[in-house]
């Protein structure tokens, strides 16, 4: 509410502000009365008349727009009506709707952290089978000091992990060297 009451007090301000310049610019530009039985030869020429005219309707557009802004933050204030047993009620309305979001909000958490594992373990599992497959192989020869040498062909596809339906160009099988 503090928001309200200084936006409310600085577009008081600025109607001030308003109506002490438009005072201003009248006083500035007004032609001078005249008074019976005092003759004063001046006159005014019709370029200064117009920015009267125009600085007259440029401040009322200005009150009057300050005007309506004004109501506007007053309409916003709470009402008099508004008694403390209807805030606290308002209150514990919107903790219950909290209440039910943050409940709501810890399922989807645990439901993710559920999927998560589940990722997680596959994941592993995929892992471990390929390692499982990269041992267990066969083509894989030791020659005795240590260093072990690869005697497959390789497939068709050199992607393994990429679906045979898929647009990837093939690679062409490499050739045994024999090492």
């Amino acid at each position: 509410m503090a928001d309200r009451l200084t936006q409310l007090q600085d577009t008081i301000n600025q109607q001030a502000d308003n109506f002490c310049n438009s005072i201003g610019i009248l006083q500035q530009f007004s032609t001078p009365s005249k008074f019976p039985g005092f003759d004063r030869s001046g006159s005014q020429t019709p370029q200064q008349q117009q920015e009267v005219t125009d600085y007259a309707h440029l401040f009322a557009t200005l009150i009057a727009r300050c005007a309506k802004d004004i109501d506007v933050l007053i309409e916003s204030l709470p009402n008099e009506d508004s008694s403390t047993e209807l805030q606290v009620a308002s209150l514990r309305q919107l903790e219950q709707e909290s209440q039910k979001a943050g409940e709501k909000l810890e399922d989807v958490v645990a439901r993710g952290e559920v999927l998560l594992s589940q990722i997680q373990s596959a994941l592993a599992d995929i892992a471990q089978s390929q390692l499982d497959m990269q041992h267990s192989s066969p083509s894989h020869i030791s020659n005795g000091n240590g260093i072990s040498h690869d005697n497959s062909v390789p497939s068709n596809n050199t992607y393994p992990f990429v679906n045979s339906n898929s647009n990837l160009p093939e690679s062409k099988p490499a050739l045994n060297t024999g090492f």
